[in-house]
């Protein structure tokens, strides 16, 4: 499947952003399939990775960037939060050289990679927070597509880095999107 990278990030964010607007005052500490985390971490997490993403790509080392967004970034309007480090993202995103190498703890990252691992920590963590406030868990069957096919072959080395939850099965006959769930880690 041929496809736009820099699209399908946008649409991975696009569908996280449409839960966060949908989260009702009392859901914010509601469980997440991230046990770790209630529904208030998980789009803190989100927030953190989005604050990182523009200096990132406009060339930022870890050190330059220091510890400025180490503090809880939601405060008192958690979705105002993540409306504005989105937009921020985007931009950054939609402007950046495919081939440019971002500052990454592992080392120096092509921007193409980096937006990858963006795009699916936006999609499955879209099914995680719309399993945690009941609202519509269905991924956009090309973009379930584009995240199978790119990490199926590499579901062993994601499982050891802890990136991705424990091996599971998906049950016979699964569709597309309880398939790519399972390679994450979780049950659909």
């Amino acid at each position: 499947m041929d496809y736009d990278l820099k699209d399908f990030h946008r649409r991975a964010v696009g569908f996280f952003g449409s839960r966060v607007a949908q989260i009702r005052d009392e859901q914010w500490h509601e469980s997440t399939p991230c046990t770790d985390w209630d529904v208030r971490d998980l789009v803190q997490h989100l927030v953190y990775e989005d604050v990182w993403t523009a200096p990132l790509m406009r060339g930022a080392t870890l050190d330059e960037v220091g510890d400025r967004f180490e503090r809880d970034l939601l405060g008192e309007d958690p979705k105002a939060a993540w409306d504005e480090a989105m937009r921020e993202a985007l931009a950054a995103v939609r402007q950046v050289d495919l081939d440019k190498s971002v500052h990454l703890s592992r080392g120096p990252t092509p921007a193409s990679q980096y937006i990858v691992e963006l795009f699916s920590d936006h999609l499955i963590h879209g099914w995680d927070l719309a399993r945690a406030i009941g609202a519509d868990e269905r991924m956009d069957e090309d973009m379930a597509q584009v995240a199978f096919d790119m990490f199926k072959p590499f579901e062993d080395v994601l499982k050891q880095t802890g990136l991705y939850g424990p091996k599971i099965e998906p049950p016979e006959g699964a569709d597309l999107q309880t398939t790519l769930l399972a390679l994450a880690g979780r049950v659909a």
